[in-house]
């Protein structure tokens, strides 16, 4: 008989997410690999069981101390995995938000000083235990609305010191929150300040210097680029992602978020995990990145924040055959920490059905972020686990405010109601 510490059951419906292949692609996004009336059990951070719920006491015997979780009649998911966020960051931008609405640009507000060079200033003054205090603040209310494992940019210091002192702080992070966080090396998020004139001699710092020693040190999994125009070209773009990966490190882009810069057939040309905004790429490049395998990571709630009168093309990228995933982006542009609102916003403004929205924030999003066993509830595997008091996975993405009951990180409730 089957031993565990912790048993999930009296549910609706756990969507397991454990059939078909990583990532997924077009109809086969639908399937949540659904159970009925089902129900979990884990024994030290790690899945047992699964199973129709009447068939749990003939196959597992409950070890003393076992905690128990009535679902209630609802329902039970992966823990969700967030594909991209700027969560390690120190001040915020709320003052931007009138120049926003009265119709001021990203680029535009960048350019007076503001923006992304705004956080970058009061990123760099803040101390260390500032900067782990307020990012562990974010995750935590993030995995309080589900999230279990998130990517991690750094971006905030543009300078070598500084943005290897933001990797350094992520598995601090991680030890202080129990998620399980992934970190990315964004140096190029802009021009540095000091560097304005001089963009290729920037790039070349970053080739010759300090994307070497971010390797050499194991600081960050992949190496991201903000490919836009006014800040990193096609050119200087392509050469930091082919020295990343020359070096080990797995590539991801910033692409067509403003323009169809190409970006998107950049990404597809080095064959990076994944491609991210894309709310300018064209028909043409989508298929690129269908026939490469990139994931799409769609970000909803930045096309609402950043880009008045755009919405994310998730639909046309599913249609496309393009593997997409879903992401916060929380920044202090975008400053969003509950993944089952960005659920809500891929459905109701991106088109997705529920079903095809989680599966981009579960297995598709862990696909991204370079997790091979996340976003899904399979034997074997770490006991991430959400239960939301809904009686169908479907209502994840038809309520916008929707917060789980509990949440499991390996086992152990990292938040509950």
């Amino acid at each position: 008989m089957i031993r565990a510490d912790l048993i999930v059951r009296d549910l609706s419906e756990v969507a397991t997410l454990a059939a078909g292949p990583v990532p997924r692609v077009g109809p086969e996004m639908s399937d949540l690999g659904r159970i009925a009336g089902g129900a979990v059990a884990a024994d030290r951070g790690r899945v047992v069981w699964i199973g129709p719920g009447p068939a749990l006491a003939r196959a597992v015997r409950p070890r003393p101390g076992a905690r128990f979780v009535e679902g209630n009649g609802g329902t039970l998911v992966p823990g969700l995995v967030d594909a991209h966020t700027h969560v390690l960051f120190a001040g915020d931008r709320a003052a931007e938000v009138p120049l926003k609405v009265a119709g001021a640009s990203y680029g535009e507000i960048a350019r007076r000083g503001g923006g992304l060079f705004s956080t970058v200033r009061a990123t760099r003054r803040a101390s260390d235990g500032q900067l782990l205090r307020e990012a562990a603040d974010r995750l935590r209310r993030m995995a309080a609305s589900g999230t279990t494992s998130a990517e991690v940019k750094s971006g905030y210091a543009l300078d070598h010191a500084g943005e290897l002192r933001l990797l350094r702080l992520i598995p601090a992070l991680a030890r202080r929150t129990g998620l399980r966080l992934v970190p990315t090396f964004l140096g190029a998020h802009a021009i540095a300040p000091e560097f304005q004139r001089r963009p290729d001699a920037y790039v070349d710092r970053l080739c010759r210097r300090t994307v070497p020693e971010v390797a050499r040190r194991g600081l960050a999994r992949f190496c991201d680029v903000f490919c836009e125009p006014g800040f990193f070209s096609i050119a200087q773009s392509e050469r930091l992602l082919r020295t990343a990966r020359s070096l080990g490190l797995g590539v991801k882009i910033h692409a067509d978020e403003f323009v169809a810069s190409g970006g998107a057939r950049l990404a597809a040309r080095l064959g990076a995990r994944s491609a991210d905004h894309l709310l300018a790429t064209p028909a043409r490049d989508r298929s690129r990145l269908a026939r490469a395998g990139v994931v799409a990571v769609m970000l909803p709630l930045t096309a609402a924040s950043s880009t008045a009168g755009r919405r994310s093309p998730a639909r046309e990228m599913v249609d496309a055959g393009v593997p997409v995933a879903l992401g916060t982006d929380c920044s202090p542009n975008t400053w969003v920490e509950a993944m089952p609102t960005v659920l809500g916003a891929a459905v109701h403004t991106g088109h997705l059905t529920p079903a095809e929205a989680l599966t981009a924030a579960t297995v598709n999003a862990a696909h991204a972020s370079g997790l091979s066993d996340a976003g899904a509830i399979r034997v074997g595997e770490p006991a991430d686990l959400c239960l939301f008091p809904v009686t169908s996975a479907d209502r994840l993405g038809y309520r916008y405010d929707l917060r789980p009951t509990v949440v499991f990180r390996q086992g152990k409730p990292v938040s509950s109601a």
